[in-house]
């Protein structure tokens, strides 16, 4: 369950292995190609989705790029991505924006299944620690305040039934990585896939913290910080293990990060373990032009844990 690229890049190291994968994508997002959408064209936004749908594809490199490709010119194309329009185009032609992934997941031989967490686009909001409110799930970055807590319009947007389903039916249920406000939490937010997951009790559930704090949502975050936000907006304990990067990321690195305000997630470990959370540390990262997350070693990681979990459940 997440959204973003964080997600994205979790499950192009999942789909190598023997797994039966179910992605829930967040339909928050408001900003850039998908919001131009969302609002013009009436639909959830394509974005998350488009980039789970990316990751996911059993197609020649050509055609992923393809997907993802975004216009850089053109009255009304510059900043659309080509996935985007084409989600939006079958959209409109079978009138039902589920019907549409389904279809370009088809098309694209996706590993696994894409869910949208709703059927319908939400709007996000966010309460800050001085009591104003600041709605749109791109606009609560920008604000750069302390988030007390967040919630969704409309409040009780009923989840799509497939996702539901899943989730009960996982042997594993995997939450980020991710932006922690604006792309995990929104899927929590929907009662009934919070209600889900918490009512799967032969399910492993584990969260992938992420790597860098960000700016404007997780400032300062050590990693209890991120699991802490959760249990604050579900109200319950969720989580059984939590895999983190313990690496060490070279100063260069920091200082290009530091400049965009973010820093690495600080691992406090005997906080974590206090709290009954079972902690998996490894060195997680890659770094090209930005950090990410190993995929190949995080998803090592994964299958070791739900391979444990199910000789321990025979």
């Amino acid at each position: 369950m997440g959204g973003g690229t964080g997600l994205s890049v979790m499950l192009r190291g999942l789909k190598q292995k023997p797994l039966d994968i179910t992605a829930i994508v967040t339909v928050a997002d408001d900003g850039g190609s998908s919001g131009i959408l969302r609002n013009e064209l009436q639909m959830p936004p394509p974005g998350d989705i488009r980039n789970v749908l990316t990751a996911l594809a059993d197609t020649e490199p050509l055609m992923s790029e393809m997907l993802s490709y975004r216009f850089s010119a053109g009255s009304g194309l510059a900043g659309h991505s080509l996935g985007n329009l084409i989600l939006a185009a079958i959209t409109d032609i079978s009138g039902d924006f589920v019907t549409a992934v389904r279809e370009l997941s088809r098309v694209f031989a996706v590993r696994g299944r894409v869910l949208p967490a709703a059927d319908q686009a939400v709007i996000l909001h966010a309460e800050m620690e001085d009591g104003s409110i600041v709605t749109g799930e791109s606009k609560i970055p920008e604000a750069k305040g302390k988030i007390k807590r967040l919630f969704l319009e409309p409040e009780h947007v009923e989840p799509l039934p497939e996702a539901v389903q899943a989730i009960r039916d996982a042997d594993a249920i995997l939450i980020g990585p991710g932006s922690l406000y604006t792309s995990i939490l929104p899927n929590l937010l929907v009662p009934k896939l919070a209600e889900a997951v918490l009512n799967n009790t032969e399910a492993i559930k584990i969260f992938v913290c992420n790597v860098m704090t960000q700016p404007g949502e997780t400032d300062g975050y050590t990693v209890s910080d991120h699991l802490q936000a959760v249990y604050d907006h579900v109200g319950h304990h969720l989580i059984d293990y939590v895999i983190v990067n313990d690496g060490e990321i070279p100063l260069q690195v920091q200082d290009f990060y530091a400049e965009k305000g973010a820093q690495p997630v600080q691992l406090d470990y005997e906080v974590l373990t206090s709290r009954g959370y079972k902690v998996i540390a490894d060195t997680l990262v890659l770094f090209r032009r930005y950090l990410r997350h190993d995929a190949d070693k995080l998803s090592e990681h994964i299958c070791s844990l739900v391979q444990n979990w199910m000789a321990r459940k025979r």
